[in-house]
């Protein structure tokens, strides 16, 4: 099995041919004539600037594009330490061999913070700051979400709960465009659920950002790139997608822009209907019982959302812009969750039965607003963004706990209770970045303010002869708010021809107040409060040894604040022996990060990482000091936790009809804490992960797909053991209309592999479970681009813009 991906894509398509249409070649030479190797060539379509072939010159700075079908092209070749190279009006047909000659590449001052570092663009980037995985590169993320597709991300992993963690580091920040969710937990993992992969440009993964980024996320940060089109005149796309597993779902989108030389108006919409299950079994021993749990859950969800945008060229240096986002969400939940009650000492001689069936409707409405503006001139560059997010989130839930002797049959006793828990948040920030030359250094400095204010109010009611009789003791009413006051400065430049550097300076103080509000007074407690100022650190070497060696060292201290999520205490109770509650002491968790990096050949990148972590806050499985029968989860700060781990990404172009990317990550995972008595967390666990993607050009334009990942043992939270989890996906891409029309074909998790299982042990509770989700499912997917698509415009170097500005006028 563990060689599935590799062997499955041989066996499949070893004996399909391909057609040799038309062909494109030369040859890239620096100024002084000598060849260039390993220069990154790009073959766009002209019509619309998509990506149609990616390659890599040789040693002798040759290249050729061969299978390219006819049609109307542009090409553009770099190579670190030289201007960007554009060929325009390439005119393919019949099978036509275009030889380009030799073409020459000026130099320019290397710039490492900002090259391209890799090949094999249709995929994965990798830069010197971050690693990017283009979305619409992967045929198989046809009718996808946005956690489906961090699944398949180099270096991420996602648990049994929707948590992310990169490089084995949990605390991942999660962006949308350059802007932070204020989410977390099942909010967080909800919000990405209903975000489709047709709605996504790229996702960027930011391992050890600099100062100028936030320092929350011990991880880094995951920054989800929507689509936005920047063409010149009116242009626009549909797309439409349908996927069928155990439940069906859909979605439909739309998006166009405005561009001519004053403005970009920009927007899309979307609706989506979907149809999911998540199932998952426990058996449990404690306190001298055996518990064994079955939860099966189905949600119906359907659901609207659209962007508007405009930026405003106000002369040749100032841009003003705005944007306004809405994402409406209607989910209605059912689930059941049966516990058979037994001792331990004779598992089958059941006691007792519990079955809780719980009945949800849920609301979330989601508002962002932005205002910016931007200066650049003479190597000065100046932005402000002023922002502000609406959420606003409602949940009721109808829930009986009815006990039953050993066989089902007999009524024992019954509790019928229903819950009330509307939560809102309002998030302000106001950000502001300056960059300017200092002789030959580049100098930045900026600060932001923001304020998180969260209102969560959760009403317990037992429900007494058809009437709801507010539950004083276990209902609350929990306010949280937080205050981060931050400001930076950064140095980055070149100390010699080959060694360049970054550094960073950033100061947070945080001011933050958990006020828990208690129904009864003798429940009342004090607000938590923080106020603390952190200083973090950030550095980094980067040293070119050759041309096609580059090995870099980067260093930076993280925080991870507890949010509203994980500090709230109150009981939400999937049964009455199934629960969470959160922990309004918890600690923010301080991680130091080092990674060591190599790129050969501008294509093939190697990571050694290092974190050491205090206070590291983790989800635990508990029993209950309340019941003997019951658990829960909550979250608590481990002492330390140590990660090490390593990363492979590699582009292989194993012929011309074949190109491939693998992605190895392993980890080394030490968590430990001492809480008394068996409370203890003594966890050391090896893991490793793998991804590949094997992409084939076929016959007539058809192009076939095999992807996979494989996660080997390891642990979620603290003492979570998990087994081995794999999936195989298959996806065919056909483009018709003067390839204006996308048709892609794609079945996933096709032996249904990636459910999860594994055992948790900790305080007297051992648990083992498993779970499986809605994840074998067969997707079709169409996209349609219409509209005056000739010359996009992108932010590059002068040379480009130059060049295509003389093209355009001509």
């Amino acid at each position: 099995m563990k060689q599935g991906f590799t062997l499955c894509a041989v066996l499949l398509f070893c004996h399909l041919g391909w057609s040799q249409d038309n062909i494109v070649k030369g040859k890239l030479l620096a100024e002084e004539s000598s060849p260039l190797s390993y220069a990154n060539i790009v073959l766009y379509q002209l019509a619309d600037s998509v990506i149609s072939k990616v390659e890599v010159s040789d040693d002798q700075g040759q290249f050729a594009f061969h299978s390219v079908p006819d049609g109307s092209y542009y090409l553009e070749a770099s190579f670190m330490g030289y201007e960007d190279l554009v060929i325009n009006d390439i005119e393919l047909s019949d099978g036509q061999e275009k030889d380009l000659g030799n073409q020459r590449l000026s130099t320019e001052s290397l710039d490492l913070e900002t090259a391209v570092v890799s090949a094999q663009r249709s995929l994965v980037e990798i830069k010197p700051d971050r690693m990017v995985f283009n979305v619409q590169g992967t045929i198989n993320s046809s009718g996808e979400n946005a956690i489906e597709l961090l699944r398949k991300a180099p270096g991420v992993l996602v648990d049994n709960n929707n948590n992310i963690s990169v490089l084995s580091r949990s605390g991942v920040l999660v962006y949308v465009d350059g802007k932070r969710l204020p989410l977390g937990g099942e909010d967080l993992s909800n919000y990405l659920q209903n975000l489709t992969a047709e709605q996504i440009d790229r996702i960027d993964i930011i391992t050890n950002p600099g100062a100028k980024y936030e320092a929350e996320g011990n991880a880094g940060i995951i920054d989800i790139r929507l689509k936005k089109d920047e063409n010149f005149g009116a242009n626009g796309s549909v797309s439409g997608n349908y996927s069928q597993g155990t439940y069906a779902r859909g979605n439909l989108n739309a998006s166009g822009n405005y561009r001519n030389q004053s403005f970009n108006v920009f927007g899309n919409a979307g609706m989506y209907d979907q149809t999911g299950f998540f199932n998952m079994k426990f058996n449990s021993l404690q306190n001298g019982l055996n518990l064994i749990q079955n939860f099966r859950n189905k949600n119906i969800a359907d659901g609207i959302n659209f962007r508007l945008g405009t930026d405003w060229f106000v002369g040749k240096n100032h841009t003003i812009g705005f944007l306004v986002s809405n994402r409406n969400y209607n989910g209605i939940n059912r689930s059941t969750d049966r516990i058979s009650i037994a001792p331990s000492s004779a598992a089958l001689q059941i006691d007792s039965l519990l079955s809780a069936s719980n009945f949800g409707e849920n609301n979330r409405d989601q508002n962002t607003y932005n205002i910016n503006y931007t200066f650049n001139k003479d190597h000065q560059t100046l932005n402000v963004d002023l922002d502000y997010g609406r959420f606003r989130n409602t949940s009721e839930r109808f829930q009986p706990n009815e006990y039953y002797d050993a066989s089902g049959t007999t009524l024992l006793s019954s509790r019928t209770n229903t819950f009330d828990t509307p939560q809102d948040i309002d998030i302000y920030t106001a950000k502001i970045d300056y960059e300017t030359k200092l002789g030959d250094l580049k100098l930045g400095m900026g600060g932001k303010l923001s304020k998180v204010s969260t209102d969560n109010t959760f009403l317990f009611y037992d429900l007494v002869d058809q009437i709801e009789l507010l539950n004083n003791y276990r209902s609350n009413h929990f306010v949280y708010d937080e205050s981060v006051y931050a400001g930076y400065l950064s140095l980055n430049g070149q100390l010699t021809d080959k060694l360049s550097f970054t550094t960073g300076l950033r100061a947070e103080q945080t001011d933050a107040t958990g006020d828990l509000q208690a129904f009864l007074e003798e429940l009342q407690e004090p607000p938590v409060e923080f106020k603390y100022l952190q200083w973090f650190p950030s550095a980094g070497l980067t040293y070119q040894v050759t041309a096609k060696h580059v090995l870099a060292l980067n260093y930076s201290r993280r925080i991870n604040r507890p949010d509203y999520n994980v500090l709230n205490p109150f009981n939400n109770k999937q049964s009455e022996l199934s629960f969470e509650k959160g922990n309004p002491f918890l600690q923010p968790e301080i991680v130091n990060n080092i990674e060591l990096g190599y790129t050969l050949a501008y294509r093939y990148n190697f990571k050694l990482a290092y974190s050491y972590t205090t206070d590291q806050i983790t989800r635990l499985i508990a029993p209950s000091e309340e019941d003997p029968r019951a658990s829960f989860i909550t979250w608590e700060n481990l002492a330390t936790q140590k990660v090490y781990s390593a990363n492979v990404s590699a582009p292989v172009q194993m012929t011309k009809w074949w190109n491939a990317y693998m992605n190895l990550n392993g980890s080394y995972i030490n968590n430990q804490a001492d809480y008394g008595g068996e409370a203890t967390v003594d966890v050391q666990v090896w893991n490793y992960n793998i991804y590949q993607q094997h992409t084939f050009d076929l016959f007539k334009g058809l192009k076939g797909e095999v992807s996979g990942w494989f996660a080997g043992p390891g642990v979620w939270g603290g003492v979570f053991r998990y087994d081995v989890q794999w999936s195989l996906n298959l996806g065919l891409q056909k483009k018709f209309l003067d390839e204006k029309l996308n048709i892609k074909l794609s079945l996933q998790d096709i032996f249904y592999e990636s459910g999860w299982s594994g055992v948790s042990e900790f305080n007297g509770l051992i648990s083992a479970g498993a779970g499986r989700w809605d994840s074998r499912r067969v997707a079709l997917s169409a996209s349609y681009n219409f509209g005056n698509q000739k010359v996009k415009s992108r932010k590059r170097k002068s040379g480009l813009e130059e060049e295509r500005n003389r093209v355009e006028q001509e």
